[in-house]
C-alpha cells in the first residue's frame, strides 16, 4: 500500500468587497439598532458586494492572492474545489467559472455545498486528492455573496450576513515546507436541516409565483437552535483536533465567525485564552464559507502564526454540518 503524502498550505489569500455597511443601515429597514446588533452578535459592520459582482468575482480575487502567496501559476493547478451556498448559477459550478477566468487550463473544478463548513469541506477534499497522489497542486476556496439570498425584512437574520471570499493553495509538504495538515474531520446531522435553510428554488419547491410571494427564496434561520448547536460543536471540534497536544503548542484557533457570543460561550469551556482566538466578525459579519479562510489569511499576513505551532480551524453550518482541521504551521 502506497504511503500517504503529507500535505501543506503553500499560500493563502482573501478578498472583501469595497462597500462597508454599518449597523445604522438596518435601522431604516427593520426594528433594530446599532446597540442591539452589537450586543447580540458582536457585528459592527460588514461588506456588501456590488450589484454587478457575483460569488465567482469574489472567489477570483481571493484565488489570485493565494496563488501569488504560494508562488504557483494557474496553469500549474490540478484541481479547484470551491465551497459555497451562493453559486453564480445552479449550473455550471462556480468553480468552473473561476477556473476559466484564472486560466487554470489543466485543472478539474467542482463546487461543494456544506454551507458554513464549505471551506473546510473543500480543504479536506483537496488534501485527500494530494495525499492519495491524485493531484499535486490544489486551489481550495470559500466564497459567498449572501446578500443575494438575505431577507431584508427579517431582523433576526438580515443583520448577520456579509459577502467575502478566502482561498488557499495546497501542495505536498516537501514542496512548500509549511502548514502541514495533521488532522481533519467532517460531520453531519440532516435531522437539523431546517435550522438554517432556504425552502424555495430547488427541486422540492421549484420557483413559482407562490414561492416568490412567500419569500421562500431567502435564507431562514432558527436562531436559538443554531446557537445551541454551534456552541456545542465548536467546543467539541477544538477538543477533538487538539487531543494529545499541549495547550502551549496551540498558536491560534480560527473559528467560523457565526456570532461573537457563540464563539465566546464555546471557548469559555476550553483552556484557550482569548488572544489565541481569531475574531474578526465585528468587521465582516458572517460570510458563511468565507469566514474561516478570510480569518486565516488575515492572521497569516499579520504574522500571528509562529512556525512550528499549531493552528485549529473549526466550522459548523446548515445541513447540519461541522468540521475541524489541525495544522502545524
Amino acid at each position: 500500500m502506497a504511503s500517504r503524502i503529507a500535505v501543506g498550505i503553500a499560500g493563502t489569500g482573501s478578498y472583501v468587497p469595497e462597500r462597508v455597511v454599518k449597523n445604522a443601515f438596518f435601522e431604516r429597514l427593520v426594528d433594530t439598532s446599532d446597540e442591539w446588533i452589537v450586543q447580540r452578535t458582536g457585528i459592527e459592520e460588514r461588506r456588501f458586494a456590488a450589484d454587478d459582482q457575483a460569488t465567482s468575482d469574489l472567489a477570483l480575487e481571493a484565488s489570485k492572492r493565494a496563488l501569488e502567496a504560494a508562488g504557483v501559476k494557474p496553469e500549474e493547478l490540478d484541481l479547484i474545489v470551491l465551497g459555497t451556498l451562493t453559486p453564480d448559477y445552479l449550473l455550471p459550478s462556480t468553480a468552473c467559472l473561476v477556473q476559466d477566468r484564472l486560466g487554470a487550463t489543466h485543472a478539474g473544478a467542482f463546487d461543494v455545498n456544506a454551507a458554513c463548513t464549505g471551506f473546510l469541506t473543500a480543504l479536506h477534499t483537496g488534501e485527500a486528492f494530494i495525499a492519495a497522489g491524485r493531484a499535486r497542486r490544489v486551489l481550495v476556496i470559500g466564497a459567498e455573496k449572501l446578500t443575494s439570498f438575505v431577507d431584508f425584512t427579517d431582523r433576526s437574520s438580515c443583520v448577520i450576513f456579509g459577502d467575502a471570499a478566502g482561498a488557499a493553495v495546497l501542495t505536498p509538504l516537501d514542496e512548500c515546507g509549511q502548514g502541514e495538515i495533521l488532522r481533519t474531520t467532517l460531520g453531519a446531522d440532516g435531522k437539523g436541516y431546517d435550522f438554517i435553510h432556504m425552502p424555495g428554488g430547488g427541486s422540492r419547491k421549484p420557483p413559482t409565483q407562490e414561492t416568490l410571494e412567500k419569500r421562500e427564496h431567502f435564507i431562514r434561520m432558527r436562531g436559538r437552535d443554531v446557537f445551541r448547536f454551534a456552541v456545542t460543536y465548536m467546543g467539541e471540534m477544538v477538543r477533538e483536533m487538539t487531543e494529545g497536544y499541549s495547550p502551549d503548542e496551540i498558536a491560534l484557533v480560527v473559528p467560523h465567525q457565526v456570532n461573537k457570543r457563540i464563539i465566546e460561550a464555546a471557548l469559555e469551556r476550553l483552556d484557550i485564552p482569548p488572544e489565541k482566538v481569531v475574531v474578526n466578525i465585528e468587521k465582516y459579519g458572517n460570510s458563511s464559507a468565507a469566514t474561516v479562510p478570510l480569518a486565516l489569511d488575515e492572521a497569516v499576513r499579520a504574522g500571528r502564526i509562529e512556525k512550528g505551532k499549531l493552528v485549529v480551524l473549526v466550522a459548523f453550518g446548515a445541513g447540519l454540518t461541522w468540521g475541524g482541521t489541525l495544522i502545524r504551521w
